[in-house]
């Protein structure tokens, strides 16, 4: 009763005008920005964390759940009206999502995105307001070396998972904790790895970070691999569904919900996952096998719900930890700093009216999304006309005069253009983005919980693991670690190869538009969790 109580509340405060109002921008940014190849919702709202301030917290963090999940929405237009994905997580959506436009089914393929999203998205939503309380109950009673455990543990796991070599994800890791490093000392208060520059005392502010490797470092690989024609966009009219198309579509519905969410929930890297295991079980139980691969509508509905109950379960471990398990969390942690909130279980008791309004919101967000995008799928499509030129410029732009509102200082302007060629450099050359700004946020509060543990051992290293949970939980990265050995020595021992189990979910293998296509590469890259892998994809084609 707990939850329905506080849930009830969250309604009151989410159903406000003005934050319904911010709910709406949310949505139609979302959707809008899911729509276009390249651009995401992590790198939205990186360039709205500078214009949040004048906003009141909890009406900010609405907007920015409604871009989350109209990004994951928007997606699967692009996706299925020009093979190109606009989200890393609708790649599969691809697959059998463009083959029903090219069947003149494009209306049915939109639809069962579309509602599969809302109905997977709901009921993501309900197990989050009734996991994440849970969850935190929990947390409070984590000692530090139980707390920095499970840091390392969603460290170790969402950059194991990454690219297409672990070195490079690891690599990536590393620069961010470097980063993070970066100013004064807590304990101490010496100056670490500033370069004697007076303004690095305090660190680099996040939202800094944020902007320059999500949008300036895409706008100067987009800007210098794609041409400037527009897409060519399959017509559509209003989305529908026949009887036959509800009865094929309600179980990979159900069955995507049940894989999405515990992979979100989990530091497993995002959608990308659960969305191509849905599709393998689809393919596998269907009973029009001959349709898969020419346009089967199960291909398209249980990713989809996937997808988004993948989205509401990532909200679950950062709420209830502070722990982001891919790039739009990570960035929707910074906001949860920047407005002064301090991440973690003790945000539930602190901040509820905030909380539980962000949770209500959720649901309040998809109710809208499902009412827009049923309509108006056909004039999002004809976003994908806007000339690259215009769109990459525009985006620099608020970039730059985004992190200079910070502090107004032209320091940060040069630290935006350092960390943007950063940004270009790593997609260059196939190092996901991911594991950075997820080493920049918790590797200071890993170091918090690490330099207390120690203290309350009175320096004994053994004081990292005297608690059962963080005995069980570094057994388990371990096993992430070793697991690639292990299978290459189990293959080696069978005289067969090991491709890997998830290889199709993360190597970008979808075709794409070919006027999309630059003279580097087959698509454009996504900012957020493993869409990162298609650097490394278009590096090895190069």
């Amino acid at each position: 009763m707990d939850v329905l109580n506080s849930l009830a509340e969250g309604f009151a405060t989410a159903a406000t005008p003005i934050n319904l109002m911010y709910a709406v921008i949310g949505v139609l940014l979302g959707t809008a920005v899911g729509v276009l190849p390249g651009l995401g919702p992590a790198m939205t709202i990186a360039l709205l964390l500078p214009v949040a301030f004048a906003l009141e917290p909890t009406s900010a963090l609405i907007m920015f759940a409604g871009i989350y999940y109209g990004g994951m929405y928007g997606g699967s237009t692009t996706s299925i009206l020009l093979n190109t994905p606009g989200e890393s997580s609708t790649v599969v959506t691809a697959i059998e999502g463009h083959k029903m436009a090219k069947a003149g089914r494009a209306a049915q393929a939109l639809a069962t995105a579309a509602i599969g999203s809302f109905i997977a998205g709901t009921i993501g939503t309900t197990l989050l307001a009734f996991f994440a309380p849970a969850l935190v109950r929990f947390a409070v009673e984590l000692g530090a070396p139980s707390y920095l455990a499970i840091m390392m543990l969603a460290l170790i796991a969402v950059t194991a998972v990454l690219g297409a070599s672990r070195v490079r994800g690891f690599a990536a890791l590393a620069l961010g904790l470097a980063i993070g490093l970066i100013g004064l000392d807590p304990v101490t208060g010496q100056r670490r790895l500033t370069g004697g520059e007076p303004q690095l005392a305090d660190g680099i502010d996040i939202v800094v970070i944020a902007v320059a490797i999500f949008a300036i470092g895409e706008a100067l690989w987009v800007a210098a691999h794609l041409r400037r024609s527009s897409a060519a966009v399959i017509p559509v009219g209003r989305p529908w569904m026949s009887r036959k198309d509800w009865g094929r579509s309600w179980k990979p519905w159900l069955r995507g919900t049940a894989f999405g969410f515990p992979f979100g929930a989990l530091p497993a890297g995002g959608a990308e996952i659960p969305t191509f295991l849905s599709y393998v079980t689809e393919k596998r139980l269907t009973k029009h096998p001959e349709e898969f691969g020419h346009g089967a509508i199960e291909g398209v509905a249980g990713p989809e719900a996937a997808n988004n109950a993948s989205a509401a379960g990532t909200m679950v471990p950062m709420l209830a930890l502070g722990l982001p398990v891919n790039a739009t969390a990570a960035v929707m942690l910074a906001a949860f700093i920047q407005f002064g909130f301090q991440p973690g279980p003790l945000l539930f008791e602190r901040e509820p009216e905030l909380i539980w309004g962000l949770i209500a919101s959720l649901f309040i967000g998809n109710t809208l999304l499902l009412v827009l995008n049923l309509p108006l799928a056909p004039a999002w499509a004809k976003l994908l006309q806007i000339p690259r030129p215009y769109l990459y410029s525009g985006i620099i732009f608020f970039a730059a005069l985004g992190a200079y509102s910070v502090n107004l200082q032209w320091f940060d302007l040069a630290l935006l253009l350092v960390f943007g060629l950063l940004g270009l450099l790593m997609r260059r050359f196939g190092l996901p983005v991911l594991p950075l700004i997820v080493g920049v946020i918790i590797g200071p509060l890993a170091e918090r919980q690490l330099r207390r543990a120690l203290q309350l051992s009175s320096g004994d290293v053994s004081g990292l693991w005297n608690e059962p949970i963080a005995v069980v939980i570094y057994v388990i990265i371990a096993l992430i670690l070793i697991w690639p050995f292990i299978a290459k020595g189990i293959a080696r021992v069978r005289g067969t190869s090991s491709p890997g189990l998830f290889a199709g979910a993360t190597t970008g293998t979808v075709p794409t538009s070919p006027d999309e296509a630059g003279p580097a590469g087959p698509a454009e890259p996504s900012s957020t969790g493993p869409a990162d892998v298609g650097a490394t994809t278009r590096k090895e084609q190069e």
